[in-house]
């Protein structure tokens, strides 16, 4: 059990299944899915677990308004405001890109959810927030700053969480995974995976698959999630050292670059919702189901391992991109 204050958002635990014909038609290693894409706030998706910890930590602190930022298709953002609809508290989003003349994807469910939008053009990492809590602050509001992606040692947390939840369902179902695949951008969810296999003592190598070159609070990615990881152990006040050595990040699935559909991304797309009947999202998941279903065409994994693809979710960023997909 994890020593902080955390409310309730989603619904777990995510379902743990087989991909039956998608492990048939790779003919490679056994390929399950941990489904946070269902985890139920506004569509799902991973920075759920993330914002129990995050709202915890705003509620207990009395604040009335969450500020965070992102891509304009952000699903941490999507996800702040429904969250923040839930608990009664005003919500801005700093977002990257201009205003749109149509609302679609996750920008309409953000009109929807109540969030104030902001628009900074290049800017997509949240770089104009100090500027808006000053702004808040000036008329008497109390702002409580959410990182990009929700990745800070709070943040982290959730996916400390999610693995004593993975550990509790691969011993209900007489699994064990040799590896966790899955879309790494903001280093949280990363970190999270890692403090937590230590901490909950699995043998399970932690493989992230890049989805974005930017640096992260002006470190490369790979510096940050070691040193959020370390950050969040400190938190837990556990003895673990995650070294430089412990992080997998594989950036050979960048494609064209972030947001950008290419043939990979969408043969991912089309393969699971083919095979399995299940959607991935277009900046996120499907990079990363396309690494892993490189790398088993490479055979990167004996026969006998188990994989697990852990879904971070996203699925409304779909349907911003009909003419890429279709």
């Amino acid at each position: 059990m994890i020593p902080f204050k955390r409310i309730s958002l989603g619904f777990y635990p995510t379902p743990l299944v087989k991909l039956e014909s998608l492990t048939k038609l790779l003919a490679g290693p056994e390929i399950y899915i941990k489904r946070d894409d269902l985890t139920g706030l506004a569509f799902g998706g991973n920075k759920t677990r993330k914002l129990e910890y995050l709202l915890g930590d705003a509620v207990a602190k009395g604040c009335d308004v969450l500020i965070t930022g992102g891509a304009q298709q952000s699903n941490h953002c999507r996800q702040t405001a429904a969250a923040a609809a839930q608990y009664g508290l005003q919500c801005h989003l700093v977002l990257g890109g201009h205003q749109p003349d149509e609302f679609n994807g996750n920008l309409l469910l953000d009109k929807l959810l109540g969030a104030h939008l902001h628009f900074c053009g290049n800017l997509r990492k949240g770089e104009k927030i100090p500027e808006i809590v000053e702004e808040l602050g000036a008329i008497g509001k109390s702002p409580y700053v959410i990182p990009y992606g929700g990745s800070n040692s709070i943040g982290t947390l959730g996916f400390v969480t999610a693995i004593e939840e993975l550990k509790l369902q691969m011993k209900a179902m007489d699994l064990h995974f040799s590896h966790i695949i899955f879309a790494s951008s903001s280093g949280g969810t990363q970190a999270g995976l890692m403090v937590g296999k230590v901490l909950y003592d699995l043998d399970i190598e932690i493989l992230g698959i890049g989805i974005d070159k930017d640096e992260i609070e002006g470190l490369p990615l790979e510096t940050f999630v070691l040193k959020l990881a370390n950050a969040t152990a400190l938190k837990l006040n556990v003895d673990i050292n995650v070294h430089k050595n412990d992080i997998y990040l594989n950036y050979n699935y960048l494609g064209e670059g972030y947001g950008i559909i290419g043939e990979a991304e969408k043969e991912a797309i089309d393969l699971l919702a083919r095979s399995e009947g299940i959607l991935l999202d277009p900046v996120y998941t499907a990079k990363a189901m396309a690494g892993l279903i490189d790398l088993i065409r490479k055979q990167q994994f004996d026969k006998k391992d188990k994989v697990l693809f852990w879904h971070t979710g996203g699925t409304p960023a779909l349907f911003p991109y009909p003419s890429n997909l279709i």
